[in-house]
This record gives structure tokens, sequence and C-alpha cells, in this order.
């Protein structure tokens, strides 16, 4: 089969022929139909992500495919399924072997490109914003990277859990598609000084952060009294370092979150939230925002859209 592989950290993905997967016992082999493309796929390049695959190593994140073939002691699934799962590698290939318990049945009415861009983007913002910092509608709601692929679905369900929204994004046109997706307020990262902005609009009740630096500093600066902030990655490359003695002064709460790691801790939080994602998305009140869906022998120029900041929302690989 083919499969997109790292062959040399911080060098361009080889499009290679390998043996196709069997699954082990607890897995399910699964064809690829789509693979979406995380930020951490970057950084698993770079050799810099917290899980670091042995190299030569197909990367990809997230998929939606069918499954081929079940290994022993799988239940609960079929052979013929259509699935999405955060499986954290292998996605970028004609086939995978993943743990069947990273696999969620996906609805007949979500898109292959669509189930791709739904697991992690929107899994990482609900379970930030509902299950970790309690979001109440009234509340006002700061996203930073508001056009990125976590960013939007911030934007997106806070709008929906009754938050007031305040959308931080580089440029116009990414402050549109903000915009589209629910923003109620909008700062130009380039330009705006995000404290005096947000301060101005009364202040942040929560704070939703994948980018650290110098914005994860300002936004702690325009908090309220008892905000939560959530610092999910460091976009910017920088990991602020946070004063407690502010956290003390305000009453202030940061709240880390790995969603990924919660298939080890937890999953159950992942599958409670993946069931009312996939309520919401058949009910309409959710859509992916997908900018670009390129095939798999792409898959280099599919990840500068990502390392560029070309993409708004999620760029997708569609492999079969």
């Amino acid at each position: 089969m083919r499969a997109m592989q790292v062959t040399d950290l911080g060098q361009p993905l080889s499009l290679r022929e390998v043996a196709r997967p069997d699954p082990g016992p607890g897995q399910v082999q699964v064809k690829v139909h789509t693979c979406g493309l995380n930020f951490g796929d970057l950084l698993v390049i770079k050799g810099t992500y917290q899980e670091k695959p042995p190299l030569p190593a197909t990367i990809g994140m997230e998929l939606c495919g069918t499954i081929t073939a079940l290994g022993d002691g799988v239940t609960g699934f079929a052979e013929g399924q259509r699935v999405a799962a955060y499986c954290g590698f292998g996605a970028l290939a004609d086939y995978a072997a993943i743990p069947a318990n990273v696999c969620v049945p996906i609805p007949d009415a979500m898109s292959a490109e669509d189930a791709a861009a739904f697991l992690i983007t929107y899994g990482t913002s609900h379970v930030a914003l509902d299950y970790k910092a309690h979001l109440q509608p009234g509340e006002r709601l700061l996203v930073l990277g508001a056009s990125g692929g976590v960013g939007l679905t911030a934007v997106e369900l806070g709008k929906l859990m009754g938050a007031e929204v305040i959308a931080v994004a580089r440029g116009a046109e990414k402050l549109a598609v903000a915009q589209s997706m629910g923003a109620d307020h909008l700062i130009d990262s380039q330009t705006g000084d995000i404290r005096s902005l947000v301060k101005e609009l009364g202040g942040a009740d929560v704070v939703y952060d994948p980018i650290g630096g110098a914005q994860f500093e300002a936004a702690l600066r325009a908090c309220n009294p008892e905000a939560r902030l959530i610092p999910l990655g460091f976009a910017s490359g920088t990991v602020p370092q946070i004063p407690a003695n502010y956290l003390l002064v305000k009453n202030l709460t940061v709240i880390g979150l790995y969603w990924g790691g919660y298939t080890r801790v937890n999953p159950k939080v992942l599958t409670d939230s993946f069931d009312v994602l996939t309520a919401w998305y058949v009910q309409g009140k959710i859509k992916p925002h997908v900018s670009h869906v390129l095939p798999l022998e792409a898959a280099n120029e599919a990840l500068d859209l990502l390392r560029t900041r070309q993409a708004t929302g999620k760029v997708v690989v569609k492999i079969s």
C-alpha cells in the first residue's frame, strides 16, 4: 500500500510502498478514505511532539474510513462499518491498523471530509469549554488562534453554548471566517492590542489558547476575576511562564488540556463528548469548516498550508 512517511526529522514526507498492516488483538484494519491534518503532525515531523514514533513513521492523527478486518477480541464493530478515529499516527496511508477503542461509528449523514475534520477539533473544544471550563451562557469567551482548526470550532461551540465570543486571528480574511462561525467581536492579532481591546469589551471570563507566547500573556491580563484559562497548545513556539501571584490576586484558574491523553486516562470523557457533538451535527447545529482537500501524493503541500498559516479551519487529505 501507499504511505506518506517521515524518514528524516525536519524533512518533507516520502511517499513509499509499504506492507499493508494486519490488525493485532484489539485492533481493526481500516481502509482510509480521508485524513484530517493537525498542528501536531508538524511537530511529529520536527521530532518535538510529546510522542515520538520510531522512523520511518507514517503520520496522520485522525481518519475516516471503512473497517476491512477485525483483530482478535474486537467486539461492537463489523467489517464494512464506517468509522472515524483518533489514531495518533498512521492515517496518511491506504490502510491503517488501529485500536478498536479509538474508533467511533459515524452517522450516514456525515461525509468522509467532515468526519476527518471532526474528532480532534470539535472534541478538543467541547471538552475544553464544557468538561474543563464549564462555560456558562452569557460569559465572555476569548478565543486565540480563532481561524485555525481548533480555534474555529471553539468559536462555533462557544456561540452555541450561549457565550459572547471574542475572536483573535491574523488579518481581515481570517477574522471574516471566525465571524461567519458566530464570533461577536473581532481582534486582528497583527494590529490590535489584545489586552486593551478585550478589557474595553468587559474582560474575558474564559480564555481558549492554542497559541501561547505573548498572546497568552496579553489574555491573562485581560481576564476578569475568577476567569478560567485553557492552554492547549503553543503554536507561537513559546510556552508562557505564568506568574502565580497574578493568579492569586484575581482568583484565576489555569486548566491544562491534552485531549488525546483522555484515550488512556478517562476515555468516557471523549465518548460522552462525541455523542453530544454527533447529535449537534445531525441536527445541523455545527458544521466543520474545511478550507482545503488535497490527494495523498500532495500531503506535503497540505502540511505547508498549516505550516504557513494559509489554511482556515481544517485541511483534509483525500486518500480513496
